[in-house]
């Protein structure tokens, strides 16, 4: 019995306007922030406030444009963000998605 296994884009398939998209959304930038300080995490770790099959496509959506790295680990479903990827890519770019989104937050609260 083979592992189930997610496909990802390899890092030389990462473009900028698939991974700006992705991060357009809130609820992926909410993602991408907890994983940004928590490492690697399940999905039902991150606390979105939509249904499960809209959570399931926005994960969807930062692993095919390289946002995240997925595995399973038994029956979770483990996210990672691809740093490393996206800071050879995109030198600042998370940090400053990061800390654009961690403002307006502050700024709301």
């Amino acid at each position: 019995m083979t592992p189930r296994t997610l496909d990802h884009p390899d890092r030389s398939e990462i473009r900028l306007e698939d991974v700006l998209h992705a991060l357009s959304d809130p609820a992926r930038l909410q993602v991408v922030c907890y994983l940004a300080g928590s490492g690697e995490s399940s999905c039902s770790a991150i606390d979105l406030a939509v249904s499960k099959s809209t959570s399931t496509h926005h994960f969807r959506v930062l692993r095919e444009a390289g946002v995240i790295r997925q595995v399973y680990r038994g029956t979770a479903k483990m996210s990672s963000l691809r740093r490393e990827d996206l800071d050879a890519l995109f030198p600042g770019l998370l940090d400053t998605v990061i800390r654009a989104y961690d403002t307006q937050r502050a700024a709301t609260l």
